[in-house]
């Protein structure tokens, strides 16, 4: 019987490489079979779509197709998808994208070959004016290490892996469902194909071993809490000959009791007395850097900010550094003695004395009457 492959997956003759995956990936997702269960229907178009995909997404098979038709590519040896081996090692990438197969064909799936090392995450505290400035720290980590033994085999030295009985060196078993068979990983070997039979008395067969090293972490300055830092080569050791994986440093950063960071700008809130604020003064700043001075303009209030250039937090892309803000907070003096109670009211005094007082008098006047009026 003729087959429209085009038809099938609903596409152009001229469509794109990228337009017949997408097509395919929407067909599939929708006749599956695992999804659609004792539907023979679906079945079939699930095996159809998939025989189109095959021939549309080889551009050789497709060439011959397009010029001669269905009856053209049987002549030359096309006999459809295949059994379960010849899809998964067609499809596999698609099938672990829509379905979570994760390995692709079964072939690939076999791990006869170096394993690199697993990835490894240390997370670290540091002080506030630690990720300012940077710091230096050494840790100590214990982590899993290639075995020196086996060299990371997991062989004791002079036998060798066995074949795996359960897959006989497939690395997968197969199950069937409906038409198709899927795959999964061998239950035995993990997916090795193979066995250790004669482990090494060292790392137990498993061609890793547990030891402790110092490692050296150079913070940079200006870090913040959640900055994540990669070193290479200091993670999980490999086995088989493969690399060690990375080591991945989270930091962590202290509050100060003074301090606070937004971005690369530092702020604090700096204490004033009434009378260094209605007097005006020069007082010395402490910021992340070192003391700072700061004139204080007369009559300021609690409140007021003021902007110190450069003394903020070193930008990590070289930005140079952010600026320090300063938030005035003049305080009012608490258990008086009589003799300061006395001068503050001679102080009150005067300023009635001299209408002081008589711009604050005249807006709550106002404010009262507006109340007033509305009632």
């Amino acid at each position: 019987m003729s087959k429209d492959y085009y038809e099938i997956l609903s596409v152009s003759r001229n469509a794109s490489q990228s337009e017949i995956k997408k097509a395919y990936r929407k067909m599939a997702m929708k006749y599956h079979p695992d999804r659609n269960p004792d539907d023979k229907e679906a079945e079939e178009m699930f095996k159809s779509c998939t025989e189109a995909y095959e021939v549309l997404s080889d551009e050789k098979k497709r060439q011959i197709y397009d010029t001669y038709g269905y009856d053209g590519l049987k002549n030359s040896g096309y006999r459809g998808p295949g059994n379960a081996d010849d899809i998964f090692s067609s499809f596999g990438d698609i099938f672990s994208d829509l379905f979570g197969f994760g390995g692709g064909s079964r072939a690939s799936v076999r791990r006869d070959g170096p394993i690199p090392g697993n990835d490894l995450r240390y997370d670290v505290e540091i002080t506030f004016m630690e990720a300012v400035h940077g710091v230096s720290k050494e840790v100590q980590l214990t982590r899993r290490d290639t075995c020196w033994t086996c060299e990371g085999t997991g062989n004791r030295p002079g036998f060798q892996k066995q074949t795996c009985p359960t897959c006989n060196g497939r690395g997968q078993v197969v199950r069937s469902q409906g038409f198709f068979q899927m795959s999964s990983t061998c239950p035995q070997c993990h997916g090795e194909g193979a066995m250790v039979t004669n482990p090494c008395n060292d790392c137990h067969g498993t061609g890793l071993v547990e030891k402790t090293k110092k490692v050296v972490l150079k913070i940079p300055a200006g870090v913040d809490t959640g900055a994540r830092m990669r070193l290479r080569g200091e993670g999980e050791g490999g086995r088989r000959g493969g690399p060690s994986g990375d080591l991945y440093v989270v930091v962590h950063v202290q509050e100060h009791e003074f301090f606070k960071r937004e971005g690369d700008t530092v702020y604090c809130r700096f204490p004033l007395s009434m009378v260094q604020a209605a007097l005006g003064t020069t007082v010395e700043v402490p910021t992340v850097h070192g003391k700072k001075s700061l004139d204080i303009p007369v009559g300021s209030q609690s409140g007021t900010l003021f902007t110190l250039r450069n003394e903020g937090i070193f930008n990590l892309r070289g930005r140079g550094r952010g600026d320090m803000v300063v938030e005035l907070q003049v305080m009012t003096p608490t258990n008086l003695c009589e003799e300061q109670k006395k001068v503050l009211r001679e102080f009150d005094t005067l300023c009635t004395k001299h209408g002081q007082d008589q711009e604050n008098e005249g807006f709550f006047k106002r404010l009262f009457n507006e109340v007033m009026g509305k009632n």
